[in-house]
């Protein structure tokens, strides 16, 4: 091997299993599938810390964390997260919690010499009014959803420091947007979840409470995408060892399905005999939402999971995991 060729394995993730891997935020539904993918491929020296050993927002138990432990490889998967509810009654933490997180792994990371880091966000990063599909240069070409400007201001300025620190200090930092996720380690809380765990949780306990119908907002005719958390991990992978450019990329399902189809799988997967009705006279939401993924698609990585399959298998851990 030339040294061209060595200096790419050098850099290459999955050539080194015995590589320490730090994924901040493991016990998330993000974190918990990423760790499982890493797990399930060979990696044997992954480095976790629960938000009881290390508190992410300090600066000075972040800094002793990387000086002890030297991570090569960081992935972020760390956020303080919630719904419309929680974005509108706590504004500061959502900006000020995140702005910590990101920050002190990001620079810890760089000056304690780990070799490539990989920032997590989100697609309400994008305008209200973006084009859709969304392309990842629909990025601050307009005002943000009002709502969760908090959270996604935060965001932006965690894609715009890896940025930074790939042009100032030649770092191979990038980041990555998912579309909505779902699976395993959601949140299902019957008044701060989103539609698709709150759909679960709805037609299971009208099944448990021998309901004869399930009422949802609006007609049903929003589209919206979903990806499997098992599909984001994979893709996180695929991120680490094949991308190393200056843009962030949206990964998503590149499938879209409106409300109506997502409930009336819903209602299969969970076995719901009742009737499903709409109540036309709630709001609908936005009509569409969906990212833009054709940049990673032709990178080569491509989703694996049908939503049907995801369904049941998220169906299947909130039954073994969430009570009621």
């Amino acid at each position: 091997m030339g040294s061209q060729d060595n200096n790419v394995a050098s850099n290459s993730f999955l050539a080194y299993k015995s590589a320490k891997v730090f994924v901040a935020g493991h016990r998330g539904l993000v974190g918990s599938a990423i760790v499982r993918k890493l797990t399930q491929l060979g990696f044997t020296n992954l480095v976790l810390r629960a938000h009881a050993e290390l508190d992410l927002t300090q600066q000075s138990d972040v800094e002793a964390f990387f000086a002890t432990e030297k991570p090569e490889f960081v992935i972020v998967a760390a956020a303080k997260v919630g719904g419309i509810h929680a974005n509108n009654t706590y504004p500061a933490d959502f900006i000020s919690i995140n702005l910590q997180i990101q920050t002190n792994v990001i620079d810890s990371a760089y000056r304690h010499g780990s070799k490539k880091l990989l920032f997590l966000g989100s697609s309400c990063i994008y305008p209200k009014f973006a084009p859709q599909p969304i392309p990842e240069d629909a990025l601050l070409t307009g005002p943000l959803e009002p709502t969760n400007e908090w959270y996604a201001i935060a965001k932006i300025a965690g894609i715009k420091m890896c940025q930074a620190y790939r042009i100032q200090h030649k770092w191979d930092a990038i980041s990555g947007m998912p579309t909505n996720l779902y699976g395993p380690h959601d949140n299902f809380h019957p008044e701060n979840s989103h539609v698709l765990p709150a759909l679960m949780r709805r037609f299971h306990e009208a099944k448990i409470n021998g309901a004869k119908e399930v009422v949802v907002w609006g007609t049903g005719s929003p589209l919206r995408e979903f990806l499997h958390v098992d599909d984001l991990a994979d893709a996180v992978v695929f991120m680490m060892e094949k991308y190393s450019g200056l843009e962030h990329l949206n990964i998503g399902s590149g499938k879209e399905v409106t409300i109506k189809e997502l409930a009336e799988l819903m209602k299969e997967v969970v076995g719901f005999e009742g009737d499903l009705v709409w109540d036309a006279t709630k709001p609908d939401g936005t009509p569409r939402k969906l990212m833009d993924s054709s940049k990673l698609a032709s990178l080569g990585w491509t989703p694996k999971v049908s939503l049907k399959d995801g369904l049941v298998d998220t169906y299947k851990w909130y039954l073994e995991n969430v009570n009621l």
